[in-house]
């Protein structure tokens, strides 16, 4: 079995992308690993040649920045880095660059991908989601954040990245997935307010046009952090390439646990009511097909 990561990545020192422990989180289960470095204005394509691993694979592009449609741009950049892949490759192992596996996942992950490999019904891995938010201490626990999504597929399909590079479709179809037990870490919202600020009007470049942008541009020195729903205190250790990151963290991160950050509506308050109670998410939105 023969397995590929696979990433995409534009200017992570200006945006403090963790982009070095998304790939190193992934990287010892991996035979090649492609980066597609956009062009960048600062040092990320050198950050990735420090990783000093033979297993890397950069390839150098240049991102469209004319395609404001859902975020486009970003499943672009990932369809490149796809089909810099070698043909060999059986397994290719997607992560974004604010996402992290923790250590303990890893042998499972190999695992699932040798139990699948000689089943075609199997067409990718799904993974469970903890979304970190504000901190390394909490995490989102409500229908705003995902709870699953793909990222691992077989590299010998038709696939392609999915509206602004959540998931991935096969010719235009959900893909036949199964649900594995590992969690993909998402860290994209621990940040310092400033840090998100920055964040979110960059991300916004990607969807909207400048009108858009000008009225709706954050202008403020200080984060809104009260629209993460519920939080949860997270419990857990927390994977090794990202202590250092967390012992450096210098800003103060206020939560009550005793009270929501945002007044949720009376439908939402019964589905999340229901969701506590039995596990189950109704009406939520499938980026696949589960299959056993």
């Amino acid at each position: 079995m023969k397995v590929a990561g696979f990433t995409f990545i534009r200017n992570a020192v200006i945006n403090d992308y963790a982009i070095v422990e998304a790939i190193t989180s992934i990287l010892p289960i991996c035979d090649e690993f492609v980066v597609a470095v956009g062009d960048s204005d600062d040092g990320t394509r050198q950050l990735i040649v420090n990783i000093a691993s033979p297993k890397i694979k950069i390839i150098d592009t240049v991102w469209d920045m004319s395609v404001r449609e859902g975020g486009k741009t970003f499943a672009l950049e990932t369809d490149k880095a796809f089909a810099a892949i070698s043909k060999d490759v059986d397994w290719a192992f997607y992560i974004q660059g604010d996402e992290c596996v923790h250590e303990k996942y890893l042998p499972t992950i190999k695992k699932e991908m040798e139990d699948a490999l000689s089943n075609p019904k199997i067409e990718g891995l799904l993974f469970k989601y903890i979304h970190f938010y504000g901190s390394y201490d909490y995490y989102g626990q409500s229908r705003r954040w995902y709870r699953r999504e793909v990222r691992v597929i077989r590299k010998d399909l038709n696939v392609h990245s999915y509206r602004d590079a959540q998931g991935f479709r096969i010719d235009g179809r959900k893909i036949k997935v199964r649900l594995i037990d590992a969690y993909i870490y998402h860290f994209g919202w621990v940040k310092p307010p400033s840090g998100l600020i920055n964040k979110v009007n960059n991300f916004n470049t990607f969807y909207h046009d400048d009108d858009w942008l000008d009225e709706k541009r954050i202008n403020s020195k200080e984060f809104d952090y009260g629209n993460a729903d519920r939080l949860m205190k997270f419990e857990e250790s927390l994977p090794k390439v990202y202590l250092d990151r967390k012992e450096k963290m210098n800003w103060t991160f206020s939560f009550d646990p005793t009270k929501s950050p945002k007044k949720l509506s009376t439908r939402r308050k019964i589905l999340a009511w229901f969701e506590d109670k039995f596990g189950i998410r109704l009406f939520e939105y499938k980026n696949y097909t589960k299959i056993n």
